[in-house]
């Protein structure tokens, strides 16, 4: 196929397959309206009192790293306790439960990281959310009752990853893709009931749960996939266990493969875009962009460089005006994008994640700390660094109208971090 044709097959499906992220203030998905951890809201205060931000709200929750996800007045994670895994939609107002259901029964992992890890998925009227042993549900958005449901080990042949599942759902157009199955080559056929397809990557019909297509038989492991428009050529881009992939949204056909494995095959971080052909990928100990060109045979990818400067242990980097920032494993770096060099680095946030708006690093530490920092390549611009939660954090924070939200293992936390606050200063 032509470079040409392939250059237009990506842009009828920019418009056929629109996503629905809904309002501009919202945070709807993992790493927000265009998963890339980065918001597009201003006038946030540049300066925190003592004490920090003010709480709105806070309530008890449960165990898990799921995300939080906020559309049109409500918020949406998952979480886990003695009596099993659920999904929960609170009230952004004041963090009242409007419902909970129930999505699986506990995780429990033996290294003490218990309950689900997947965030939902909020596309209009429907939320879809994933629990950590891989029952996949499509819920009304307001009231929580199932629409569908799919297993995921039933239905692919995969095996629950030592983690969970963690991967969380993305709505292109029609379709909800995410990673669901694979086991080192070898699916398990005699062992597989009702089997559908043997494939790592699958997109489903978000209307039903049906399967339109599958692809790659690569180990999944535990990133979420997005979707780019690349040197002109739409396509959705899975970090597995084996390789950094590029496909076709509209069939799942594979444009180009980015060979990446790891001692643990634990690919965690999501694929970030350098626009306008290029991604940033890191897992294990290196980190690498690779830059992506149309062909008159699919697409080629290129290794740009490869370093050790940032190596994501889970937490996925940010790409913010030419230049990327996260944590080397628990070391919060910035790095040039184009070269890799390193630009500075700083500790007191352990294992810690983070997301950018309003030209700032809000940036949440293992520890429960919150930091407020300047998104400069010049140096560690810190303003502020509050104690917010007591237990472990490693859940990316999500922001939405003003708001920041938060939680560890036990609760879940809202702080009013606009330029007029509701409640007082």
């Amino acid at each position: 196929m032509s470079v040409q044709i392939r250059v237009a097959i990506g842009l009828c499906a920019v418009l056929f397959f629109s996503v629905n992220p809904g309002s501009t203030a919202d945070w709807p998905q993992w790493l927000g309206p265009q998963r890339n951890a980065v918001s597009s809201e201003t006038g946030l205060l540049k300066n925190w009192p003592a004490a920090g931000p003010q709480v709105v709200w806070r309530v008890p929750l449960g165990k898990g790293f799921s995300g939080i996800s906020i559309s049109q007045g409500r918020v949406y994670t998952l979480f886990a306790n003695s009596e099993g895994e659920f999904a929960v939609c609170l009230k952004a107002e004041n963090g009242e439960e409007v419902w909970r259901f129930q999505t699986g029964t506990l995780y429990e992992e033996r290294q003490g990281g218990d309950g689900p890890r997947s965030t939902p998925t909020v596309d209009g009227e429907r939320v879809y959310v994933l629990g950590a042993r891989g029952m996949l549900y499509a819920l009304d958005a307001r009231t929580g009752e199932k629409v569908w449901e799919k297993d995921l080990v039933a239905a692919f042949g995969s095996e629950v990853p030592r983690w969970g599942f963690s991967t969380s759902p993305l709505v292109e157009g029609d379709l909800l893709l995410l990673e669901a199955g694979g086991v080192d080559g070898n699916f398990l056929v005699d062992m597989v009931i009702d089997r559908e397809a043997n494939a790592t990557a699958v997109a489903l019909d978000k209307a039903t749960g049906r399967t339109v297509w599958t692809a790659l038989g690569d180990k999944m492991s535990y990133s979420s996939p997005i979707v780019v428009t690349l040197d002109g050529l739409r396509q959705v881009v899975f970090f597995n266990a084996y390789a950094l992939v590029g496909l076709a949204p509209q069939d799942g056909s594979v444009y180009w493969r980015f060979p990446w494995k790891t001692r643990y095959d634990v690919s965690a971080s999501t694929p970030v875009l350098i626009a306008p052909d290029k991604l940033f990928i890191s897992a294990g100990n290196k980190g690498a962009v690779v830059r992506v060109a149309s062909a008159d045979d699919g697409a080629q990818v290129e290794q740009v460089w490869k370093n050790k400067e940032m190596k994501n242990h889970f937490g996925t980097s940010i790409h913010y005006k030419g230049h990327l920032y996260g944590f080397d494993e628990s070391i919060l770096t910035c790095i040039n994008a184009e070269s890799g060099a390193q630009m500075w680095e700083t500790r007191g946030y352990a294992k810690g994640t983070l997301v950018i708006a309003d030209g700032h690093l809000l940036i949440l530490g293992e520890q429960g700390n919150l930091g407020l920092a300047v998104a400069t390549p010049e140096g560690f611009v810190e303003k502020a660094n509050v104690a917010v939660m007591s237990g472990r954090c490693w859940t990316v924070p999500s922001l939405a109208n003003g708001k920041i939200y938060l939680r560890d293992e036990s609760e879940m936390v809202c702080l009013n971090i606009g330029e007029a606050p509701e409640l007082g200063e």
